[in-house]
């Protein structure tokens, strides 16, 4: 089962699907429905898809491509780890205390405006210390990978902090994550980026209305809280 999952293709027409990209690409999903859900074992699940692309993608060989690594995916894939170990550390804690009012491990909320103002300044650097590290070491497409990697980490960390806008970071990654992965012969992938794309407009939805639900009911009770703080104090 292990050289199967290490070593299997999967033969589709005159090609071949390679077994560690599609199952790695499944975990993702699972990952990404999880979090959709605010439940904490969207973390634990993506680091399995995490390890399972990172073989993929520095081996250079899968779905009937050979070509050269993309360094940019393969290190994506350990930002991702890094980030999921904060995410999964973060959700835990919260989830001990109690968790969100819906059963969500997390309250989703929109970023404030110093955070926002962070969140732009941390893509523009992150961009441009990628693109100079990935020239540095030949990547096939450092323009469009460094955009993938930068933004594939801030909408890690904006999941983490329960920031709403992260979904609308992923839809930017998938529409050049698409493109680049076509290119490069990563087809399986590519689809999964597309149905991603999809999927992170419903899970931005999802968190929308949360949100607003939680928003609301704050607002509810305010006049409840400041009518026996009147009354305590009379």
């Amino acid at each position: 089962m292990l050289d199967w999952l290490l070593h299997g293709t999967i033969q589709v027409g005159d090609g071949y699907l390679s077994v560690r990209e599609v199952v790695g690409n499944l975990f993702g999903l699972a990952s990404a429905l999880f979090g959709m859900r605010r439940v904490v074992w969207a973390w634990p699940v993506g680091l399995v898809g995490n390890v399972l692309l990172f073989t993929v993608f520095v081996s250079g060989e899968l779905s009937n491509a050979a070509s050269e690594p993309l360094w940019g995916q393969a290190g994506r894939q350990v930002m991702f780890a890094v980030a999921s170990l904060y995410g999964w550390w973060r959700w835990s804690r919260l989830r001990r205390d109690g968790g969100a009012a819906d059963g969500g491990a997390i309250s989703p909320r929109w970023a404030t405006g110093p955070e926002r103002v962070a969140l732009v300044a941390m893509a523009a650097a992150g961009y441009a210390l990628a693109y100079a590290l990935l020239q540095q070491i030949g990547s096939w497409g450092p323009r469009t990978e460094a955009w993938i990697l930068a933004g594939s980490l801030l909408a890690t960390y904006g999941m983490a902090r329960g920031w709403v806008e992260f979904w609308l970071v992923w839809v930017a990654v998938d529409v050049v994550g698409v493109t680049t992965l076509v290119r490069a012969g990563y087809y399986p992938t590519a689809g999964m980026y597309l149905f991603y794309g999809g999927f992170c407009v419903i899970g931005f939805a999802a968190w929308w209305r949360a949100e607003r639900r939680t928003t609301s009911a704050t607002r509810a009770d305010r006049p409840v809280e400041l009518t026996s703080r009147q009354g305590a104090s009379a």
